[in-house]
């Protein structure tokens, strides 16, 4: 069978679908960097941004070209935390955390797209910038921000235990993990804060395959995230601040898949939310490549012509080049069809119905990272739950809101408080229960 055209068609509808993969065009043309200006100016009102330094950087950003997009951020990155630094020798904590806390979001914007070179000594080295900077901001904070260690297997899970105070009021609390490239640092800004402003503890969290688990510890990702998610439901119970009945669990892009599988099998977890809603990332990886893909990547001549066509397609488009390098990395596999073929386990099929708790399954209406998956889950749960579409008029229509960071966190807290105390919204004023 000759599969020079079909691996053609792979190439042409790949690029067809994430060339416009970002719906709003901000600042830049090229899409993906204009998705990404948005991520981290999105953060503006939670303290991980500030906008006029994000659009003076993106201005001397030569649109496109990675190398300038690392040397922008990670410039705007060291003068805020040399900026922090001096605040410090000068008593000026307030000011010191707000610089760290910014610095901790342009070193990560910087890392991006280093990712597409994982051998890059400048990944691993700026990293550790976007945490230690955050970690030092973490340590001025005004409610207590505390890294703690998960134990994990052989291993641990890095978290930050986030609280509305040092008392032991119990609380609900939510555990919290990022998807296929964010890190525990940004969840503080897309939910930590708000949720600890509402009176929700929370701990923020990586698992395999994400942030520091597989840059230190080179543990990559696995389909089965209840493996991650229950020592970190056992660390919460061991806490006597935390209110048994009120455990959350939310999962964001990638985790819109991770967080409802580990809510399968993990049955002291009582609402899961799932941000970007995803029933199979195979399906979804796969879903305009040929009806013969299957067969593509399970004969080793077409696979090995697929990963050709890929690494050719990495030339000519920047999400092919991140997309396939960061996911060979975070799964660790060598060959575009080696990630490919991993993610087939990676679906709820033969596992939703096990789903028990209120679900609560978020869409954004020009996420084309995500596709129809979200409609697929909601559609397929047979446990109680809401499904919102967050829309272009809303300008939360982009993969996870971004952009829009307080419209989604208001919607989320306000199921949350609904399903957590259904008889009594008036229990939370707005910051404390």
């Amino acid at each position: 069978m000759k599969y020079s055209e079909p691996l053609l068609l792979v190439l042409t509808l790949t690029l067809s679908l994430f060339i416009n993969s970002s719906a709003t065009d901000f600042v830049f043309e090229n899409s993906q960097f204009s998705f990404q200006a948005l991520r981290i100016a999105g953060y503006t009102f939670s303290g991980g941004a500030d906008i006029g330094e994000c659009l003076s950087t993106c201005s001397r950003i030569e649109d496109g070209n990675t190398e300038s997009w690392y040397t922008e951020w990670y410039t705007t990155a060291s003068r805020l935390n040399a900026m922090a630094d001096l605040f410090i020798e000068n008593g000026s904590t307030a000011n010191a955390r707000e610089c760290y806390f910014r610095a901790s979001g342009y070193f990560r914007a910087a890392e991006f797209y280093l990712h597409t070179n994982p051998d890059d000594p400048r990944a691993i080295e700026t990293w550790r910038k976007s945490r230690d900077a955050f970690l030092a901001g973490a340590e001025l904070s005004e409610n207590p921000v505390v890294p703690i260690e998960i134990p994990f297997e052989n291993s641990y899970l890095p978290a930050y235990l986030c609280l509305v105070d040092s008392s032991d009021t119990v609380r609900p609390m939510i555990l919290v993990h990022t998807g296929f490239d964010g890190t525990k640092e940004e969840l503080y800004f897309s939910l930590g804060g708000f949720a600890v402003e509402r009176g929700y503890n929370c701990i923020l969290f990586e698992g395999p395959g994400q942030g520091q688990v597989i840059r230190e510890q080179t543990i990559p990702f696995r389909p089965d995230w209840e493996s991650a998610v229950a020592p970190v439901v056992d660390y919460a119970l061991n806490l006597p601040f935390t209110d048994p009945d009120r455990i959350v669990l939310i999962g964001y892009s990638m985790g819109g898949y991770l967080a409802p599988r580990a809510a399968a099998y993990e049955h002291r977890i009582a609402a899961c939310i799932a941000n970007g809603g995803t029933f199979s990332m195979y399906a979804n990886a796969v879903r305009n490549n040929p009806e013969n893909i299957d067969e593509i990547l399970d004969n080793t001549d077409a696979s090995r012509e697929y990963d050709q066509t890929i690494y050719d397609a990495m030339s000519e488009n920047l999400f092919v080049k991140w997309f396939y390098t960061n996911g060979m990395w975070t799964f660790q596999v060598d060959t575009p069809s080696g990630f490919m073929r991993s993610l087939r386990n990676y679906t709820l099929s033969g596992s939703v119905a096990d789903i028990a708790c209120s679900m609560l399954i978020l869409d954004s209406e020009n996420d084309a990272l995500v596709g129809n998956q979200a409609a697929i889950l909601f559609d397929s749960l047979q446990c109680p739950k809401e499904y919102i579409l967050f829309t272009e008029e809303e300008g939360a229509d982009e993969h996870c809101q971004m952009g829009a960071t307080l419209l989604s966190n208001e919607r989320i807290f306000f199921w949350l408080d609904n399903v957590l105390y259904p008889n009594n919204l008036s229990h939370n004023n707005g910051r404390n229960f």
